[in-house]
């Protein structure tokens, strides 16, 4: 990557990232609920303006639009379950649509096979742990994305896995509503693997979108 564009751009990932660092330790702490909300946003946040300065296109902004929906999600969702879950399903129809415009050539047995299972187990894991057929129903946007990232062009062992992470975290997530105590790992994994996920993703579709581009 040129100095230039280190430069510009790069600090975008790293200001998301110590944003996101500063949520995980402070979540808890008594600095205002306002300030921690708005904290929790901006590392999403900050991806998103990432990819909005690195890509173009129709593809691009698709990316953009689903990283933005997720960050109003975050901050959303301390306040209303509900209206954060439908910003997030919404999210996942976002990225749903990004990654079937991008499918890939061709795809194994075994990645249609993975692809299958995560877009039926996501939503019936969801169930398992929650006991919320609601739950379970925004969980099937959950396992779409999932599973249309797996067998995108998109570098697999990066967004695909990032797509699977996010998975894993809100099954912690909807672990702690149902009769399955998993404590204390919901509080210590949630956000890692969530934000973890989320960087993945992004930085995988820039770096491919942008190896698209005529080089200037």
């Amino acid at each position: 990557m040129p100095k230039t564009a280190l430069i510009e751009h790069r600090p975008w990932l790293l200001a998301s990232v110590i944003a996101a660092c500063a949520y995980y330790f402070l979540w808890n702490n008594p600095i205002g609920e306002l300030y921690l909300i708005i904290l929790k946003g901006a590392g999403v946040g900050l991806l998103a303006v990432y990819a909005f300065r690195r890509t173009s296109g129709i593809d691009g902004a698709i990316l953009v639009v689903a990283l933005a929906l997720s960050a109003a999600a975050d901050m959303v969702l301390v306040l209303d379950m509900r209206a954060g879950g439908a910003l997030f399903a919404a999210s996942h129809l976002a990225a749903i649509l990004l990654y079937l415009r991008n499918r890939r050539e061709t795809t194994s047995a075994s990645q249609k096979m993975l692809a299958i299972v995560l877009l039926i187990g996501a939503p019936a894991i969801s169930y398992l742990v929650s006991q919320d057929p609601l739950i379970a129903i925004y969980a099937v946007t959950l396992g779409a994305m999932a599973a249309a990232a797996w067998i995108s062009r998109f570098p697999r062992y990066r967004v695909g896995i990032g797509a699977v992470l996010f998975v894993v975290s809100d099954w912690l997530i909807f672990s702690e509503l149902g009769p399955i105590d998993l404590s204390p790992l919901p509080s210590i994994l949630i956000w890692p693997l969530y934000f973890a996920g989320q960087l993945m993703i992004a930085t995988g579709v820039v770096q491919t979108l942008r190896g698209e581009r005529p080089t200037k």
